[in-house]
């Protein structure tokens, strides 16, 4: 028997990632982490030399590392401040236009409402009226001809 989910209509969804993935994952993350830390502990004990070398080697990582951040900061700050140029001076004016055209439409259709669609509805009215009354008092015309 199917599980409600798939009567209902809906789709059975699946993990994105498979937990036999996410355990290799980890597994292999402590295995590569313990070795490494093994390996500074053995390079510390047999070569404090090798060790310094290491070290100066991940402090210029990092020192290029850093300017790389900032770079990739000012790139993103140049891209903030377009966007914004955008907003102010391309969306902004399209959104008033567009609130201008709104308000000359709204105009226009009380316009035509009140000059075109009420008169038109009250003469129309008038004449359904009119016709009704005719037809009450004087009954109705396709009749009497056949009389």
């Amino acid at each position: 028997m199917q599980s409600t989910e798939i009567e209902l209509g809906q789709p059975e969804q699946k993990p994105l990632i498979k937990p036999l993935y996410v355990v290799l994952g980890v597994l292999g993350t402590l295995i590569i982490s313990g070795l490494f830390i093994w390996l500074f502990i053995w390079l510390a004990n047999t070569g404090p030399g090798t060790i310094e070398s290491i070290r100066d080697l991940f402090i210029i990582f990092l020192a290029l590392e850093s300017c790389l951040f900032g770079i990739v900061l000012m790139i993103l700050l140049v891209m903030v401040i377009r966007l914004v140029n955008v907003l102010e001076f391309e969306i902004k004016p399209i959104l008033n236009k567009t609130n201008d055209t709104i308000g000359t439409i709204r105009g226009t259709t009380t316009f035509v409402s009140d000059n075109v669609v009420k008169p038109v509805t009250r003469i129309s009215s008038q004449a359904a009226g009119f016709s009704r009354a005719l037809r009450v008092l004087f009954g109705n015309p396709s009749r009497n001809l056949d009389d």
